[in-house]
Order: structure tokens, then C-alpha cells, then sequence
């Protein structure tokens, strides 16, 4: 499927491994101008290669901490017009509330919510000006499902996703959707961090981590991060008007879904 989006360009954060690196190679397959993003020249300069290597299109690299003023300036002079924009960031480590300190809210809630509140709130005029844009935020399945030891993750994540949903339903009219995507158990460096925690928990093996958690999954397999990056890449296409303020989870260990639709007044 022609995906409608051949020479737009996307600015996608924190891009230099992992599910934004994925995303980032699946728009340059459909001929996306794409503007990577991170905090490690050397991990950039990888990325840029393997996107090379793969789709022969070489995308425009920018060194900046989207969590910090400067660095966000920083994005806005170097890409100062995309027509789509991919929100993503590493999330804090699980905890529990006594190991929580005001400042470390503060810091989960400037990288998780504020930092792509204002690099939404940058972009989307020209998003609207344009009559085209498509805002895709990476965050969490525990958004929909909270676990405890999750909380200071979810907390920050849930708002960046209530905050798109009311958007939502400004920025439709001018052809500019807003959506999020909720990955779990999708295999990247995230998840074996999580099971390297298991084996330090229980004393068990990293194998035998990494199997526990595939046993929680309805497929019997973690996800792909070339499956969830060609969902992305359809949430950013031209056909892909019609669906806005939604919440796709990406996990196969619950029954439950949700219906793409645009965003009413309910």
C-alpha cells in the first residue's frame, strides 16, 4: 500500500535505537524525508547508517535532549516545518513511592509529558496552516493497564495522552491528527532491561526471565519493533485522516481493544 506520504518530512525523537530507530526506518521506506534524534553522536551516526543501508535514503541527524529548552530550540531551528512528528522518550526506571522525591517527578514529567506537549505545541500551527499533520506519541501499554512499580512512568505518560486526546478534537478540522501508541513486550533494549531486573528479583537465570514474560503473552512471542514501527507508519498516513485521539495498544496479553474513530464530543 502507497502509504500517501513520499517526501513529507518527519521529525522523530529519541531515534537513534529501539522503537524510534524502527519507526524512523519504516517512514524512509515510504520515502519520508526523516530527521533523527538523540543525545549520543556516536548512536546517531550508527542509525543514519543502518537507515542508509536499509531504505538508501539518508536521513538529517540532529544532537539535541528534547527534555531541555536549549535542546528543544535546538530541534526547532533544525527542523522547523515537519509534517509529521513522532514523540518518544525513554522512560524512568520502575520504582516504588518512597524511592519517588519531588525532584524525580519533576523529571519524569518534563521527559514523558511536558517535553512533547511543547514540541506539539511548537509544531502544530504549521501542521494546520499546511491542512496536514500527523502526531504520533510512543508511550505505554501500563497507561491502560498501571502497575505499581510502573507508576511514575504511567502518571506522566497518562497525561501527555489525555492532553492529546482533548487536542484531538481542535486540530481535526484542518486535517491534523493526534494519536498515541502503547507498546509492550515489544523486544528492544527496554525489555531486556526489564528481565535482567527479574533475574536480579527472583536469582534466575536472564533465559528464564525473558520466558516468563513471553508466558504472559497471548502470541507466545514479544512483539517486533518492525511491527509496531509499520503501525506508526499507518497512523501517519493520508489514509489515516479519519482516525485521531486514540490509544492503540500494541500488547497481545489482554482481550481487550479499542475502535480507531474520530474524536467526538463523548
Amino acid at each position: 500500500m502507497d502509504l500517501g506520504i513520499k517526501n513529507k518530512t518527519a521529525l522523530v525523537c529519541a531515534s537513534s535505537q529501539g522503537l524510534g530507530l524502527a519507526c524512523a526506518m519504516a517512514l524512509a521506506r515510504e520515502g519520508v524525508n526523516v530527521v533523527i534524534n538523540g543525545r549520543d553522536q556516536e548512536r546517531l551516526e550508527k542509525a543514519i547508517r543502518e537507515i542508509q543501508t536499509k531504505t538508501g535514503r539518508v536521513p538529517q541527524s540532529i544532537l539535541a535532549d528534547i527534555t531541555t529548552e536549549s535542546g528543544r530550540e535546538t530541534i526547532f531551528n533544525a527542523c522547523p516545518a515537519p509534517d509529521i512528528l513522532i514523540n518518544n522518550n525513554a522512560g524512568p526506571a520502575p520504582g516504588q513511592l518512597s524511592d519517588w522525591s519531588h525532584d524525580v517527578w519533576i523529571q519524569a514529567l518534563e521527559a514523558n509529558m511536558l517535553a512533547p506537549i511543547l514540541l506539539i505545541r511548537g509544531y502544530v500551527p504549521g501542521m494546520r496552516e499546511r491542512k496536514f499533520g500527523r502526531i504520533v506519541n510512543i508511550t505505554s501499554a501500563m497507561v491502560k493497564s498501571p502497575r505499581p512499580h510502573m507508576a511514575l512512568s504511567t502518571s506522566a505518560r497518562t497525561g501527555l495522552t489525555a492532553f492529546s486526546k482533548s487536542l484531538s478534537l481542535d486540530i481535526a478540522v484542518d486535517n491534523v491528527t493526534i494519536n498515541n501508541l502503547l507498546p509492550e513486550r515489544i523486544d528492544t533494549p527496554r525489555q531486556e532491561f526489564l528481565a535482567q531486573r527479574l533475574v536480579k528479583l527472583h536469582k534466575i537465570t536472564y533465559e528464564e526471565a525473558r520466558q516468563q514474560i513471553i508466558n504472559t503473552i497471548a502470541a507466545k512471542r514479544m512483539g517486533t519493533p518492525e511491527e509496531f514501527a509499520d503501525a506508526c507508519a499507518f497512523l501517519c498516513s493520508a489514509q489515516a485522516g479519519f482516525i485521531s485521539g486514540d490509544r492503540k495498544s500494541t500488547r497481545l496479553n489482554s482481550s481487550h481493544s479499542s475502535v480507531s474513530r474520530m474524536p467526538s464530543s463523548a
